[in-house]
């Protein structure tokens, strides 16, 4: 279970390029400790979860449904935040940010894998029938539900880029928040899932804040989004428009 989540990771900055070494030592932070248990079964949390996960199959092909399909694919994470930071950052625009990214996903493995093999829930889509956005694959068939890894590194790089960025801090954390509702959409995590991937990113970037190198790159990652920015182009002013009015609908 662990080997197959690392492959997961490994392509959430760009496929195959999580290299480095992480910013905490080894045992330095234990997503275990600060992810509350799940829901107990038949409390009336998890059959909120079901229900969530039974309602939102109604999103199935809407525009919504489509924005998780996009939000599956891993290695377009610097992309899905390009309308809040407003510059789409790259490898070759932004290398501080896609170095700094990949050193955060050293730290972001462990935090998730952790937790995900101490509470080995099913994902809701194996205890209740209904479509999926992505094919169920080794990787999300096999892995477990709790807490969902792509809210908990959506989050996680929202809080890096709200710091780098404070004045896009409101922005960015909304795009975080719906690219881990993008999950509950897709029908691959419950609800409570992504809430406990939030607290766990957001435990984990407090943890990185005593780090002085992450402290020292992120003020690089400050000033080279800075220059990103006023060098520009903006993205595309439809597509983001349309993103905004599609974020302001709540999914669940």
């Amino acid at each position: 279970m662990r080997v197959l989540w690392a492959a997961a990771l490994a392509g959430l900055v760009v496929a195959g390029c999580a290299t480095g070494s992480p910013y905490l030592a080894e045992g330095a932070y234990d997503g275990r400790k600060a992810v509350p248990p799940p829901p107990a079964w038949g409390s009336p949390a998890y059959d909120q979860d079901r229900r969530t996960f039974l309602d939102t199959r109604a999103l199935k092909d809407s525009a919504r449904w489509s924005l998780a399909r996009q939000d599956a694919r891993e290695a377009r994470i610097m992309d899905a935040y390009s309308c809040a930071l407003g510059v789409t950052p790259t490898r070759q625009t932004t290398p501080r940010l896609a170095a700094m990214l990949r050193r955060v996903s050293h730290d972001v493995r462990p935090a998730i894998s952790g937790p995900k093999k101490l509470y080995d829930r099913k994902r809701p889509y194996k205890v209740d029938r209904g479509a999926i956005c992505v094919r169920s694959g080794m990787i999300v068939g096999l892995t477990s539900d709790y807490p969902s890894g792509h809210a908990t590194w959506g989050w996680t790089v929202g809080l890096v880029l709200a710091k780098a960025q404070p004045d896009r801090a409101e922005a960015l954390l909304a795009r975080a928040r719906a690219y881990g509702e993008s999950r509950v959409v897709c029908g691959v995590h419950n609800a409570s899932s992504v809430d406990a991937g939030r607290i766990n990113a957001t435990a984990l970037v407090e943890a990185l804040g005593a780090s002085p190198d992450f402290q020292a790159d992120l003020a690089a990652v400050g000033a080279e989004l800075d220059a990103a920015r006023a060098a520009g182009p903006a993205p595309d002013k439809a597509r983001c428009d349309a993103q905004a009015a599609l974020l302001a609908q709540a999914p669940y």
